[in-house]
């Protein structure tokens, strides 16, 4: 795990999101009690850079199966790099299931000309404005890309409904959080909030599973 004054903990190996976990559980008993049900957290780490941020974009909205479809097709068409993206018409872009909304996306993510490798080096705060700038990226894909494709270990994202649900499941809580307290309640569990997040997506499963849903 790599330690750095300006970015924080990066997350790197399942030993990484033991220790998050371990600190959340001594912290909280009721983290102690999720983490007891879930077992070890997965480390959910993904490669970074323009494919994996326009493929966030491409599953937003749509189920996962429909995500994996259009993600197929597009790789298949080749329409996953930027230059091959900017020369392509949007009559092929439709034609690998992509709505004219997303297709604008993709665009203006070509046009961004974000450098990826430069992310990795910067503040999560400098991370999510600048990929929040992106029409087409909102807090969360930023939040997720932060997360997942550079391993911050203190991003939390408060408008995941799931993460909301099972908060409110967890700290018997009478409604969902809203965003803004949510983002607050998770201020505790810094600085392993990317951890907490982990946590709670499995318990999530877990208390849905208790009650034979989903």
């Amino acid at each position: 795990m790599s330690h750095t004054l300006s970015i924080g903990r990066i997350i790197e190996t399942d030993a990484c999101v033991a220790s998050g976990a371990a600190w959340l559980a001594a912290r909280d008993v009721r983290m102690a009690d999720a983490l007891e049900l879930t077992g070890p957290l997965p480390l959910r780490r993904r490669g970074d850079g323009f494919s994996e941020l326009l493929s966030a974009i491409v599953s937003q909205q749509v189920s996962v199966a429909s995500a994996r479809a259009i993600w197929g097709r597009m790789k298949g068409a080749g329409l996953t790099e930027p230059a091959l993206i900017a020369g392509a018409s949007d009559d092929e872009m439709r034609a690998v299931g992509l709505s004219r909304q997303k297709i604008r996306y993709a665009r203006a993510l070509v046009e961004a000309r974000i450098d990826y490798h430069a992310l990795r080096s910067v503040p999560d705060a400098d991370v999510l404005a600048t990929l929040t700038r992106v029409s087409g990226i909102g807090p969360w894909t930023a939040e997720i890309y932060a997360m997942f494709s550079l391993g911050r270990a203190d991003v939390f994202a408060p408008g995941d409904l799931a993460l909301q649900e099972s908060a409110r499941l967890l700290f018997d809580l009478p409604e969902r959080p809203k965003e803004r307290a949510f983002r607050e309640m998770a201020k505790d569990w810094s600085p392993w909030s990317s951890v907490a997040a982990r946590l709670l997506w499995a318990y999530y499963r877990v208390a849905k599973d208790r009650e034979g849903v989903g």
